[in-house]
């Protein structure tokens, strides 16, 4: 089960052509508008699903301009319409957000506009899908892969939701990316749901409905969009926030993936603790096998952590650097559980499960209850792979509700 993101998904690999630089465009171009010559939410391309045989090749579209020009969180810098996907047009986008120090970036994503139409009241809502673990190279962006999550996101498009998939900061575009950073994990989720209703192609509207959804890695972003959304992006109409296997404490988790089957995943946290404060200097603890480890697999995907299982900290460093002070303010600086966000949540997390330790989830779940939040809560019988697919039917019938303004069950 551990292998099911690494048999689901292949990489674009660096030798295949690189596509014109004309195929996207810059913000400063003139955007087509929407077609009138259809329903609103359809597009007049034939409806003949297009189901992708390779990953987005490794192109220009990617190296951000520079200097990056000014923007405003989820302003476009560029966007091409790509091949349609299955049942929905598809656009890549290029768009500004804001890393964890308070620096504007550019981040790359997928938007995803579904042929079915929105047939509930106001604009088509909107889900903004964080991705579970891709890796820490540019090779694994979301937007280059054929995407494991894809079967659990179409049927938010049969149901006429559009959803949007942000690449995260440094998973694409330039720097290394920022895995399982909270701050700026969740900055990239919301973003991406400006960056839609900026582009003027998707015909996607402002005001619309909102809610974060994401697994693993991606419920930690999804849950980290939802407590920043209040002071960050408080035009959204957020409506709602689904997780499953959130890590919620990374000290937690750290402590239950060292010497574990699951190692490898900590190794790429403290990559990603790494590129987001630089000033954590993570080659000063490395010993020498840390070291040629680090420089082989700082771009690896997600299938080079499982060579790690059972190895531990200590093979890799001369001291531990997440019990120094430096390491501890950060990783006290993406805790989740400080700022419960003000609508419905859904968590989930897997009884079973060895790679997100579930004792950290459970007491995430006990602070928002004790701070009035309204959570639903389900265990699911199951590690950590196969909650993600147990769980995926109660998240969207929990996002179908919200869409809907149907009543909400908590159990705090």
């Amino acid at each position: 089960m551990l292998a099911l993101p690494v048999v689901a998904a292949v990489p674009a690999t660096a030798d295949e052509s690189p596509a014109p630089a004309d195929l996207f465009a810059r913000a400063d171009q003139p955007t087509p508008a929407p077609s009138t010559s259809s329903t609103p939410g359809t597009s007049d391309v034939p409806d003949v699903p297009t189901i992708p045989n390779q990953a987005v090749p490794l192109d220009d579209f990617y190296t951000p301009p520079t200097p990056l020009p000014d923007g405003a969180d989820g302003e476009i810098v560029r966007w091409r319409e790509e091949p349609r996907q299955l049942t929905a047009r598809n656009y890549l986008v290029m768009y500004h957000s804001t890393d964890a120090t308070g620096q504007d970036i550019p981040v790359t994503g997928r938007v995803l506009v579904p042929n079915t139409p929105w047939r509930g009241e106001g604009p088509r809502p909107i889900v903004s899908v964080a991705s579970g673990t891709r890796g820490v190279g540019d090779t694994c962006a979301p937007s280059r892969w054929l995407d494991y999550e894809r079967p659990f996101i179409e049927p938010m498009l049969l149901a006429g939701w559009a959803v949007v998939v942000t690449d995260y900061e440094g998973l694409g575009t330039p720097g290394g990316h920022t895995y399982v950073v909270g701050q700026s994990e969740g900055r990239t989720v919301i973003d991406i749901v400006r960056a839609a209703t900026n582009l003027p192609a998707t015909g996607l509207e402002a005001g619309g409905k909102v809610a974060f959804s994401g697994y693993s890695q991606g419920g930690g972003g999804a849950m980290w969009a939802g407590e920043l959304q209040p002071e960050y992006a408080p035009e959204l109409d957020l409506v709602g926030v689904a997780a499953g296997g959130v890590p919620a404490d990374l000290t937690e988790v750290a402590d239950g993936l060292d010497g574990k089957v699951g190692f490898g995943f900590l190794l790429f946290a403290a990559y990603g603790l790494d590129a987001a404060y630089p000033e954590l200097d993570l080659e000063s603890y490395l010993n020498e096998r840390g070291r040629e480890t680090y420089e082989r697999e700082k771009d690896a995907c997600v299938e080079a952590t499982l060579p790690h299982a059972f190895q531990d900290i200590g093979m890799f460093t001369t001291t531990n650097p997440l019990r120094s002070p430096q390491w501890q303010a950060r990783l006290d600086e993406n805790r989740l559980g400080a700022n419960p966000p003000d609508v419905p949540i859904r968590l989930f997390h897997g009884t079973l499960d060895e790679i997100v330790a579930p004792g950290q989830a459970r007491t995430l779940r006990d602070e928002y209850c004790a701070a009035g939040a309204e959570v639903q809560w389900e265990w699911h019988l199951g590690e950590h792979v196969s909650t993600m697919v147990t769980g995926a039917p109660g998240v969207i019938a929990f996002l179908d509700r919200r869409f809907e303004d149907r009543p909400f069950l908590g159990h705090c």
